[in-house]
Order: C-alpha cells, then structure tokens, then sequence
C-alpha cells in the first residue's frame, strides 16, 4: 500500500477532479513500468480511506482505466495491471574511445532488438508460444538427457549435429524446395548471426551490396559493421527490383518469400532476373527465409536457392520464427566450395550451438512433430490474420492493408501525415506500433505500420483494433 501512496505523495496542486488525476497517474506508473503486468491493485474502499476520498471517486478512475485496457476487473478477484510495458534500461555513462573504426562503425549503426514481451501491442511479430507443444518437448528432452546425457555435456562439431542437418535438409527439400544435402548445412545461433557470418566472410571494406528497400534493418547493420557500401534497391509489387542503374554488387540481400516488411512475394521472372544478375556480376545471394512457412492465401514458390544452377544463392533460415524465440538455433544452406570456410569461422567466432537442443530438435522433425505443429499453427495464423483484416476494416477504415497474405504480421499504409502524428499517441497508450519509415535507407515512400497479429488471442485482436480506430478518429 505504501508503494501507491508515494506515486500520489508529490502530485501538483490541479483543477481536475480527483478520478482524473487518480486516472493519470495510475496510467503513468503502468506505462512507466512502476505497476507491471498482473499487478494487483489496492480494493476502491481500501484506496479510497488511503487517500481520503469517496469510494465512488476510486471506482470511476478503476472503471476508466479498464476500458483503456490498462486493467482487468475480476469479481471477487480484485483489479489487476492488462499492460506489458517494456522500459530499456538505462545505459551507464561510458566511452567509446579506444574501439577500432570497425568497432566505431558497429557501435554507430546500432543492433536489431527482438520484443522481449508481447502483451497487448501490435509491436512483436513472434509466435504465439501458447501454441507450442510444452509437455512434449519436456518429455523429448528428458530422453536425451537419459539416454545421451554424458554426449551432449562435450563440445560439438562447430557444423551442428548430424542428425539435426539431415532432419534439415529432408525438410527443405521436400517443403521449401530448396535443393541441397546436409553436408552443405551448417547450425547457427541465429539468422542475424548467418547474416553476420556471411557479410564477414564474403565482403571486403569498400564492396557494394545491395539491400531491399525497405528492408530489414539488422542486415543493414551486419553489412555495414563490414565496411560494406550499402545501396538501397526499390521494391515493389514483385519484390526486389535488380533492373535499372545500381552499382555492381558483391552480395545481394533479399528475404523472397515474404519480403520484409511489405510482405511481398517475389515473382517468378523476378527471381530469374535476380540470378541472372548474380551470375554476371560474380556477385553472392543472401536469402532470408524468415517465416516462409506461413503462407495463406496461395502456395508458396520454392526457394530462390532451389532455382540457382550456378551456387551464388546462400540460403539462411531459423526455427525462432515456427517453434520459439529463445531455441536460438539457426541454419545456412551454403555452396559447397564455402562450407570449410564458414565452418572454421563459426569455430572461431563462436564453437557450436547448444548439443542437447539440436537432439531434441531433431527429434521433433523427426517424428512428425514439426510438421503437425507447424500446420496447426499455421491454420490459427491465418485465422488470426483473417480476424485483423476484417476488425481493421471495420474501425479503421483509413488504414490499407499491404501485401497481407503471409507472415507474422501485417503491413498496413496510412494517410500522408498520419505515421508520425498516431504513432506516438499509439506508443504513449501501449498500443505498439512499428512505423514503416524506419526501415528505409532512404526517404519513405510508404506510411504506415508493420502490426504483429500471430501472438495475439482473438478478444485481444478486436481489442487493439477497437482501441486504434478509437485513436484514428483524433
């Protein structure tokens, strides 16, 4: 109770009535994080003798912030915090002198960050984790650790377990169409570590690589924290654009599948002019195969690396986006000539993955079980993204839905003038937006937000929505 008698201790005198100013500064402790989510608030009656007034005033304020969403009233429960508010931590005073223009140039460009919480924002484009089998996976892991315990405490081969490769590569074969064996497969941490590793090895400071624009952020990093000349190549409604007047290029980045973050599905003809330009230019593919398994709304085509007869395609994919985020397990699918290269980096860089999650993994593609989750999953994906659309069109009718049809998430284009304006009133109010505008190099040419629906329930989907049209109408 003394927490909350200090958050009202140093109010300012103010003409407003007292569920008003009860309203504000329960709604800055929540976005501040002072009250984290499932906090149990004080009963009205109590409050209300804490602070001296009526339990009616108390119960008007605890009513106002449960239509905002920031709390939820149970009956004989109590009132609890609804809102996950992420605060960064504050960053202690420090110095950069001493690091190498590498490490300068890293430290200015900045690092991709993943959402730790989801909570009642449109802001994480992640699975929903309530959907992953637990009491399986526990159950897998346990016959591992009884039956291999003592292997999966030693190092590993800094390629990755045998046996995860070749679940890997059955997979992509017979599900991506991507075209390899799984000696050509070599197990990461993440895809944003594959990117890293590919822009070290394959670039020299001064080379020009081409990304999407827009495109993914930590690509751009990776690339310049390798001394590389980035240049932004248009997308449009077939994806990556590689005809025109661009520089020649040592490495091309490109997420074809569900192009990030507009969603576009690269075409047919795009994809054969893609290679076509590689293979004059001697230059390397990088594809990002992000969360290519969630398609909707037509059958997905197979892998660029699947099309490419000459090896200049490196295939980069993860299973943070179809089991869940901490697994850290990721993969390339490399040309053969690179893979002692890459493995003796890896070694260096970083060893080897986590033994007794690659098992485990393994066996889960193994036995079927990735592939019944990754279908269920994907049919409650799609409904979900089904609902979004539909409560978008209902409350917010201003906003467009942009290439729609897969993914994690969902692009959306906004009047001229909108993205900035509702943004920060959005973010204020713990709705979580991402604005478009962020993910280019260049100046925007698309307004809007990048709105993660996989991770969020039906009720809290019409929820946001509600809550966003509400916003959209000021």
């Amino acid at each position: 109770m003394s927490t909350l008698l200090t958050l009202f201790a140093n109010q300012q005198p103010t003409s407003l009535p007292l569920h008003e100013q009860l309203v504000r500064t329960l709604r800055s402790a929540i976005l501040a994080g002072h009250l984290p989510m499932h906090s149990r608030l004080p009963a009205s009656r109590t409050l209300a003798a804490d602070l001296a007034v009526s339990r009616s005033t108390v119960e008007l304020a605890y009513g106002r912030l449960e239509a905002e969403g920031y709390l939820t009233r149970k009956a004989g429960a109590g009132s609890f915090v609804a809102l996950a508010v992420t605060t960064p931590s504050p960053r202690p005073a420090q110095s950069i002198a001493g690091l190498s223009r590498r490490g300068l140039a890293v430290a200015a460009s900045g690092a991709c960050h993943d959402i730790p919480q989801v909570g009642l924002s449109f802001a994480s484009s992640q699975p929903d984790p309530r959907l992953f089998p637990h009491s399986l996976w526990g159950r897998l892991m346990q016959q591992q650790w009884r039956q291999q315990g003592e292997r999966w405490m030693n190092y590993g081969d800094p390629q990755g377990l045998p046996e995860l490769r070749a679940a890997i590569s059955s997979y992509l074969v017979q599900s991506r169409g991507v075209v390899c064996d799984p000696d050509q497969i070599l197990i990461l941490t993440s895809s944003q570590q594959g990117i890293l590793l590919a822009t070290q090895l394959l670039i020299d400071a001064g080379d020009t690589v081409w990304v999407e624009e827009p495109g993914y952020p930590g690509a751009r990093t990776a690339m310049e924290s390798a001394g590389a000349i980035v240049h932004p190549v248009p997308v449009d409604d077939q994806g990556l654009n590689p005809l025109g007047n661009h520089p020649r290029p040592r490495l091309i980045y490109t997420t074809p599948a569900h192009q990030y973050p507009l969603g576009v599905a690269m075409s047919l003809s795009r994809r054969i002019a893609l290679l076509h330009e590689a293979q004059q230019h001697g230059a390397w593919i990088l594809e990002d195969d992000y969360d290519g398994e969630y398609q909707y709304d037509a059958r997905p085509l197979p892998a660029l690396q699947g099309l490419d007869s000459q090896g200049r395609v490196i295939y980069v994919g993860t299973f943070s986006k179809v089991l869940f985020g901490s697994l850290r397990l990721a993969y390339l699918v490399l040309p053969t000539p690179l893979m002692a290269g890459f493995c003796r980096a890896r070694a260096a860089f970083d060893g080897h993955s986590n033994q007794l999650q690659q098992a485990v993994t393994a066996d889960f593609i193994r036995s079927g079980h990735f592939a019944t989750h990754l279908r269920q999953s994907r049919q409650i994906y799609h409904s979900r993204r089904d609902l979004l659309l539909t409560e978008l069109g209902h409350h917010c009718p201003q906003l467009t839905p942009i290439h729609s049809g897969a993914g994690l998430q969902c692009a959306v284009g906004v009047p001229t003038g909108g993205e900035v304006r509702w943004t920060s009133i959005a973010n204020g109010q713990g709705i979580g937006l991402r604005p478009l505008s962020q993910f280019y190099l260049g100046p925007a040419t698309h307004e809007g937000w990048l709105l993660g629906f996989a991770s969020l329930d039906n009720q809290t989907v019409r929820q946001l929505c509600h809550r966003l049209g509400s916003l959209l109408k000021t």
